[in-house]
């Protein structure tokens, strides 16, 4: 099958030649055939003269305000729980059950038993296969009818797809919009989007797919048709679903592919002053092998390798960001200083302060993805039996992302550029990535080398996450046949050397579009099904409960022996 595809590869280089012959012709008339769509979805409610906010921003935002107050601040009452559920302090109850392990008639014994013949067969090289066939991201087996991932690898799959370009340069764009106090509204941003992820999670888990060969299926495409089934309003949830699934796709081709693609192209030519008019077509073909190495199958050391070396790279790049904070602590509380006058104020910036905090918003909105539904796919194949467990551990997300990352980006720029050296707050810019390259190198010469490594690297598990996400929807509307399967990898495959090829235009303003299109099917199906997570998340906290009662009454923990 991977000649087969190599092979498709390189006979769709005379396409993508021509493809970057008549780019501009073809980014014209794309334009004009999905205008409207872009135009429908980020129109732009006038409430003044001076700002305008885009309809599909204040669902997005409202939904998780919603979210927040109706879980009672989820956000910051299971903060801790979902470190301690991410170290696997609650293992034992989520495979086995609180009751089995902790209830009147426990059967600790028993468990204690299969516990260590299990360990005596995963001692064993040739028992078992976590996952037949090596295909880790694009079938994830259910070996167990619980589950195939652990959280922390459901954690870490999710970050890959949101962890990237919009930490590098979404957040230089927002400053050069909104100035320093974007930076506050962005932080409020992640803090609500951690009750989005948290309820749209929970739901995936609960609503999701097992085949008769175990693999896992899940996502909004499954918790609003059956979800909502289940509350009387099926016709309403089909709608939703194959709704979000048409999104999905598109989005997987669009923003969670070519942008990605485009964007590594353009860092790398760059980087190395490739002038060629194939460097880019060239780029994408290597760029496409590799991904499909992944997504194909057979490769579960090399995906494993992938899964290092990303967390890795924004793990440099978080250290980068405190080197240079520590280099300057003297001028870090002046940072934040005027982060908390420009929120409040604008400082001069266009809009005011309610144009500070649209840029902020909307900018930690669109790089954590909460409320966008497509976490809720890759957190749906977690092995536990508590629903309400992995939307905890989701909650991580956006703070990871857009409170920590997001923030740090924000401050080197900041403070590298408090006498204006190279940005002037209140004038768009185009090139993220160069900003805040050039804020990075001011103190750490050179560093843009690695940044350029990191942006190609972020790109790379961003197509990986996202191809997984689309070939769920795209299963979801054509059938999980084989046939079904290799047609999308082709497709997406295809688009990632198409991406790295042409100047893309409509083509990713479309694609953006399609993103954060899956935001209204999602957010009506999540509100519609919140009674169901209030439920699921009693119940886990209930377990918690029984367990930590019971091991103050004497009771063995389970978990020290797993």
């Amino acid at each position: 099958m991977n000649k087969k595809l190599l092979s498709l590869l390189f006979l769709a280089v005379p396409i993508v030649t021509f493809a970057q012959s008549t780019s501009d012709k073809i980014d014209v008339v794309f334009k004009d055939y999905t205008g409207w769509f872009v135009d429908a979805i980020f129109y732009e409610i006038p409430f003044s003269d001076t700002f305008q906010i885009p309809w599909v921003l204040i669902v997005l935002v409202g939904g998780a305000l919603y979210f927040t107050l109706y879980f009672k601040f989820i956000n910051i009452t299971g903060f801790v729980t979902a470190f301690q559920v991410v170290r696997g302090k609650y293992e034992d109850i989520e495979k086995h059950g609180v009751d089995k392990l902790y209830g009147d008639e426990a059967q600790v014994e028993d468990v204690l038993g299969s516990i260590n013949d299990e360990n005596e067969k995963s001692s064993d090289k040739s028992f078992g296969d976590q996952t037949p066939e090596g295909d880790v991201f694009e079938t994830i087996r259910d070996e167990s009818a619980e589950g195939e991932v652990s959280h922390f690898q459901a954690l870490t799959a999710a970050l890959s797809a949101t962890v990237g370009l919009g930490n590098i340069a979404g957040v230089a764009v927002a400053l050069s919009i909104g100035g320093p106090g974007a930076t506050f509204w962005m932080i409020v941003a992640g803090f609500l989007g951690m009750a989005s992820k948290f309820a749209e999670c929970t739901l995936g888990v609960k609503y999701r797919d097992v085949d008769a060969d175990g693999t896992v299926y899940g996502g909004p495409m499954y918790y609003l048709s059956k979800g909502l089934k289940e509350k009387g309003a099926g016709g309403l949830g089909k709608v939703l679903a194959v709704l979000f699934a048409i999104f999905v796709v598109g989005g997987s081709f669009g923003g969670g592919n070519m942008f990605q693609a485009n964007q590594a192209a353009a860092q790398f030519t760059k980087l190395f002053d490739l002038t060629g008019g194939n460097a880019g077509l060239y780029f994408g073909i290597v760029m496409a092998v590799l991904v499909a190495v992944v997504i194909i199958g057979g490769i579960k050391r090399i995906a494993s390798v992938t899964e290092k070396v990303v967390p890795f790279m924004a793990g440099i790049y978080v250290l980068a960001a405190l080197i240079i904070l520590f280099a300057n602590f003297t001028l870090i509380d002046d940072a934040f200083m005027l982060i908390y006058e420009g929120a409040f104020s604008g400082l001069g910036i266009a809009g005011g302060l309610v144009g500070v905090m649209i840029q902020g918003i909307r900018r930690g909105a669109f790089s954590n993805e909460a409320g966008v539904g497509s976490a809720a796919i890759a957190h749906s194949a977690v092995r536990t039996k508590y629903p309400a467990s992995e939307g905890i551990v989701a909650l991580l997300e956006p703070f990871i992302d857009t409170v920590i990352i997001c923030t740090m980006t924000a401050l080197v720029i900041i403070i590298t550029n408090f006498d204006g050296q190279f940005m002037q707050y209140g004038v768009e810019i185009k090139e993220g990535v160069e900003l805040t390259a050039i804020a990075f190198d001011s103190v750490i010469p050179h560093f843009s080398i690695v940044l350029t490594i990191a942006v190609i690297l972020f790109a790379f598990s961003t197509m990986i996450s996202w191809s997984y996400y689309g070939m769920q929807g795209w299963k979801f509307l054509f059938g999980k046949g084989k046939i079904t399967d290799l047609v999308y990898k082709i497709l997406f495959l295809m688009f990632v050397v198409v991406g790295a090829s042409i100047s893309l235009g409509a083509v990713i303003d479309f694609s953006d579009a399609m993103i954060f299109a899956m935001v209204v099917p999602n957010i009506i199906g999540v509100v519609m099904l919140s009674p169901v997570i209030k439920r699921e998340l009693t119940k886990y906290t209930n377990a918690i409960s029984k367990k930590e009662e019971a091991i103050e009454d004497g009771a063995i923990d389970v978990n020290d022996h797993m």
